[in-house]
């Protein structure tokens, strides 16, 4: 079921989505060659009970994992596109890293991620990061009252396969609310006009993620979480919070 939320509710999701910028900042500031992904996690974890906040993450089982996630930000390196779970790897240079991050305070969730590389930069790697975040932000701005959600669905994956870039559509946004994952589905590629009619309330996580090698398959490693390119491309992932008001849409998960 699709709820929609008031303007006091949109507000409150607001200062979740600060917290979460701020945890995805701490971490971006805290990557460095030689520091663990535990270590990363850490940095959130520091910033969330700093803010009185929980994570949405710890502990979060879907019904396709066969345990619960561990971690309250999922660190996903290189190939892996998402759901990676931080452990002892220490950065490298020219890591590509995807940091998606989540918070719950006073009952509202907010949802974002980054991706950004360690150290020195490839200039494919710059490319597929800056692709991804401008399919993020067109995803956004098609996000309108009276539009269709196929609408944002479509402007993302424009960007995507223009790029020449993998799309899988299993794994992408959502709506967002008391809880992290909420009616509808948000796909990373669709047909314009389309689907639902959005309408001022709808809170959604809009996400798009990008596979280098221009193939669409994926695989999960034995963790039951991690998802990496099936050809050992590297990915990239973008993600905000954002509402749709009367005015367009709200970012909600910026600082």
């Amino acid at each position: 079921m699709v709820e929609l939320k008031t303007r006091a509710e949109i507000e409150a999701m607001r200062e979740a989505g600060r917290v979460v910028a701020r945890a995805l900042a701490a971490v971006r500031e805290r990557a460095a060659i030689g520091v663990s992904l535990l270590e990363l996690d850490q940095a959130a974890r520091a910033v969330l009970a700093e803010a009185g906040a929980s994570s949405p993450f710890l502990g979060y089982r879907p019904r396709f994992a066969e345990t619960a996630f561990p971690a309250v930000i999922c660190s996903s390196v290189n190939d892996a596109a998402l759901h990676g779970i931080p452990d002892g790897y220490r950065l490298r240079d020219g890591d590509l890293l995807s940091v998606d991050c989540g918070a719950t305070l006073d009952g509202w969730t907010g949802d974002a991620a980054i991706s950004f590389v360690v150290g020195a930069a490839r200039p494919e790697d710059e490319r597929l990061i800056e692709t991804t975040e401008a399919a993020l932000h067109a995803g956004i701005a098609a996000a309108r009252p009276g539009a269709k959600l196929g609408d944002v669905s479509a402007a993302i994956g424009a960007v995507g396969r223009g790029a020449h870039y993998g799309i899988c559509i299993d794994f992408g946004g959502h709506g967002v609310g008391r809880t992290m994952h909420e009616d509808p589905h948000v796909a990373n590629e669709g047909r314009a006009g389309r689907g639902l009619t959005l309408r001022p309330g709808l809170v959604l996580a809009i996400e798009p993620w990008f596979l280098a090698g221009g193939k669409d398959e994926y695989v999960v490693d034995d963790d039951g979480w991690t998802i990496r390119s099936a050809d050992g491309s590297r990915a990239a992932h973008a993600e905000h919070t954002i509402a749709v008001t009367e005015d367009g849409p709200r970012i909600l998960t910026a600082l």
